[in-house]
């Protein structure tokens, strides 16, 4: 079931993506995502995440049990490939205040370097937790967000960890 969202989703992704009634970009079906050139698997989506519409994302999904958005953006820009996996992750939190890391690594994911920050930031003096996974592969750059109420974070974490493990990159039907 897709759902549109009017409502603004917490934090990061409103640097990243505007809600709206936007077309969806790409195909979506059995946990695999295409659009032109850029395919990738993702982890399980829990039941109780609904999927979203927004601009400028590849997907998003609602968690209104744990007050959590869910986004995936993938985006090919050669001017992206000479900037440092942190710039980029500093680039998703603009906007934010009073930020308190909790991590700051960079780990291994899909085969390459990604960088996982956990932070907790206000947004417009809101409170959120934020969980990012930003990786550079093949000319492309994929950032992986999770943002929750702090009550909540914890609780949606622990999915949102399991679903981005799960992420891969595949080759785009049609590319050689």
């Amino acid at each position: 079931m897709l759902v549109t969202s009017r409502f603004p989703l917490p934090g990061v992704l409103i640097a990243a993506a505007l809600v709206g009634c936007a077309a969806t970009r790409g195909g979506f079906e059995d946990g695999v995502y295409h659009e032109g050139s850029i395919a990738f698997q993702i982890g399980p989506v829990p039941a109780a995440w609904k999927r979203i519409e927004v601009t400028d994302a590849s997907l998003a999904f609602r968690d209104d049990a744990n007050e959590a958005s869910i986004l995936v953006n993938a985006k090919c820009d050669p001017e992206d490939q000479d900037t440092p996996l942190g710039s980029l992750t500093a680039h998703l939190i603009m906007g934010t205040t009073e930020r308190e890391y909790v991590v700051e690594d960079t780990v291994p994911f899909d085969a390459r370097e990604a960088r996982h920050t956990v932070l907790r930031a206000k947004l417009d003096g809101v409170p959120m937790g934020y969980d990012i996974y930003v990786m550079k592969k093949d000319g492309c750059t994929y950032d992986l967000v999770y943002v929750a109420a702090p009550a909540r974070f914890d609780q949606g974490a622990r999915a949102f960890d399991s679903f981005a493990m799960g992420f891969h990159t595949l080759r785009a039907p049609g590319t050689t």
